[in-house]
């Protein structure tokens, strides 16, 4: 790894998960930008940056989880004050994008919110964006500006390769994320299999039956977040109810939003893998025991690395790389 220059690149945060960012920059071998965000009585945000980034490649590493309209607009205020301070380029490391599942009109009279943010997010002044396992692939498409989007593949890649289970299968949890499960059962020569799931409502889903053979394996269920955990937990029952060995979950995004815990301490699950996209705090106590946390720092530390220097950002998913 070439050694960054600390007086050419600065790498701020937000308040949403300022130990990632630390993480990033111990990677990076480079001091946390000096800077904080201040709240006034009535609930206004006045952000302070206390070093100088004229002419500096500024990065503000800032996911826009729970409360996302807060951490939003804290972001936002973010980049035109690195603007304003005449940074050369400003970026916007967003590990987990908030609104990108609401992509499309699903009825009438109803908004695009990813594409609102998209539009916020640049007018704010950003240049860019680093976005981590985005819920639909095609909001890089909202943007007018470079979005760089990386996948957790090499972190959760690592994992189940340390689990070495010999007979197992990978299990997307619902039809549309077949993709993601192909990509990993092709990385580790595995079965494929996955479960016809119909969602009810916002909350309630109900799994039919398991597409392929589970029984007797060890699965391996993949997924880019865990909101109110309904979508594993009836994927859990139906595997179990068709004979599965052992059950191991891994979710890029810790969203864990009500009833989530509930869920969970209840699912009849081995292991769960998350990453640190979202600050877990004591959110997840319940299920501590069985909960592994991985962290991507390396992986978007290596992303901005490359942004900086103009490199490649697609050779850190090619097969046949070493990895992080």
């Amino acid at each position: 790894m070439t050694k960054l220059e600390p007086n050419k690149i600065k790498i701020f945060t937000g308040r949403a998960n300022p130990l990632l960012a630390q993480r990033i920059c111990d990677y990076l071998q480079i001091p946390l930008g000096r800077g904080a965000t201040e709240l006034f009585p009535d609930g206004e945000l006045l952000v302070r940056v206390d070093e100088d980034v004229r002419g500096r490649d500024c990065y503000v590493v800032q996911p826009t989880c729970h409360p996302i309209n807060a951490h939003l607009m804290e972001l936002f205020i973010w980049i035109d004050t690195l603007r304003r301070a005449s940074a050369q380029r400003v970026t916007a490391v967003i590990p987990y994008f908030g609104y990108a599942r609401q992509d499309q009109k699903h009825a009438g009279r109803t908004p695009i919110t990813a594409k609102l943010v998209a539009n916020l997010l640049e007018r704010a002044g950003a240049d860019r964006v680093v976005a981590v396992d985005l819920h639909a692939a095609q909001v890089q498409g909202f943007f007018d500006i470079p979005v760089d989007h990386l996948n957790a593949g090499p972190v959760l890649g690592k994992w189940f390769k340390s689990l070495k289970l010999a007979n197992h299968v990978f299990v997307s949890p619902d039809v549309g994320n077949v993709k993601r499960a192909q990509v990993y059962a092709e990385m580790f020569n595995g079965e494929l299999c996955f479960i016809d799931k119909r969602r009810r409502n916002g909350t309630v889903t109900e799994a039919k039956h398991v597409i392929g053979d589970v029984a007797g394996k060890s699965v391996l269920i993949v997924d880019d977040m865990i909101t109110t955990a309904g979508t594993v937990n009836t994927a859990c029952q139906v595997l179990r109810e068709n004979g599965a060995k052992d059950i191991y979950i891994a979710a890029t995004h810790a969203v864990f939003a009500p009833p989530a815990m509930e869920r969970l301490a209840d699912c009849d699950f081995t292991k769960l893998a998350v990453t640190d996209t979202i600050p877990l705090g004591n959110r997840a106590d319940a299920i501590k025991g069985r909960l592994v946390e991985l962290s991507i720092s390396d992986l978007v530390g290596e992303a901005i690395q490359r942004i900086h220097h103009n490199q490649s950002i697609s050779e850190l998913f090619r097969k046949d790389s070493n990895g992080l």
